[in-house]
This record gives C-alpha cells, sequence and structure tokens, in this order.
C-alpha cells in the first residue's frame, strides 16, 4: 500500500491523453519557461496527503521512409506537462515545493533526450512499429525509477540539501 500511495498522483507518464473526445491541454517543455502554481489547475484528489502533482510524461511519433534499401525512420520525442492533471495544497505549498515539482518536469524533458538518443543509434528492421514501442516502454520504465529515486532522496522536497544538489544535477544534464 505505502508504494502506491507513494506513487498515487507523483507521475502520470502518458503517450496521448484524451477525455470524453477533446484533448486535454498540454504545455511542451521549453528551457525559457518555469512552471507558476498558475500552470497547476486540477483539482486535489480527495484521500491522497501529498502536497502536489506534477502530470508530465513523454510523448513521441516518427515516420519511416526508405533510402535505397536502408530504412530511415523521422522521429520527434517531446515532454509534457499536464495542466488539468497537476494540482497543488496552496496551503502547504512553497517555493521549495514548486521547485521540487518543477524538476519532475525537467527530469521528463531529459529522458524525451534519451529517448531521441536512442531513437538515432538505432538502426530499424521492418518491425520498427515494434522497435520505437520498445524503446518507450524501457524508456517510462527508466524515468519512472528515476522520478521515484528523486522523489526518495529528496523526500518530496523537504530534504532541502537533497533538493539542492538535485536542482544542480539536472540544471547541468539539461545544459549538456
Amino acid at each position: 500500500m505505502d508504494s502506491v500511495v507513494k506513487n498515487i498522483g507523483l507521475l502520470i507518464l502518458l503517450f496521448t491523453m484524451v477525455s470524453g473526445g477533446t484533448a486535454q491541454e498540454v504545455v511542451p517543455w521549453d528551457a525559457g519557461k518555469r512552471l507558476s502554481w498558475k500552470d497547476f489547475k486540477g483539482e486535489v484528489p480527495i484521500g491522497v496527503g501529498a502536497a502536489a502533482t506534477t502530470a508530465s510524461g513523454i510523448s513521441y511519433n516518427f515516420s519511416t521512409y526508405y533510402e535505397g534499401t536502408k530504412m530511415m525512420v523521422d522521429y520527434e520525442v517531446n515532454a509534457f506537462f499536464y495542466p488539468e492533471k497537476s494540482w497543488y495544497r496552496p496551503k502547504i505549498c512553497n517555493d521549495t515545493t514548486l521547485i521540487h515539482e518543477q524538476l519532475h518536469f525537467d527530469i521528463s524533458e531529459l529522458f524525451a533526450r534519451k529517448m531521441s538518443l536512442e531513437m538515432a543509434k538505432t538502426s530499424f528492421t521492418k518491425n520498427v512499429k515494434a522497435e520505437v514501442r520498445a524503446i518507450y516502454k524501457k524508456t517510462l520504465r527508466e524515468l519512472n525509477d528515476f522520478q521515484n529515486r528523486y522523489d526518495d532522496e529528496t523526500d518530496y522536497s523537504r530534504n532541502v540539501p537533497q533538493q539542492v544538489a538535485w536542482t544542480k544535477k539536472i540544471v547541468k544534464a539539461l545544459s549538456e
């Protein structure tokens, strides 16, 4: 039960999000834009003890073509933030909490880049759809594990020295 509570609402990994036939609002990751509490538009779920939730994830699309006999793959991988699925408790959140939540989104961007690199070095076959899906699933598993480690080591932003260390680590990784 503890691991279920820990993972509820901390991260929503989504390929596409469609509700009632209409697409949900999405915000692409942008180095020049930081999240603000105004971006968190979701309702706080009843019975959840977390201070905030950042719903972010990665998505991809691709197409294929041949150059001679070699299959080529054009692809795009992006990180997104989902405002309607993200929420916070104003009475218990502060600037440190917002930094923590921003880093969840930044970590999604790091893994979008990681997937792009994996796609670039892969020689695809006629099974390209399954191969891309396998790369995506592997990336999502690694992303989820990384996000959980981040929350564990920072104690959800309450361990301030660890939060500062993780912030520096992620900022550095994004600048490389």
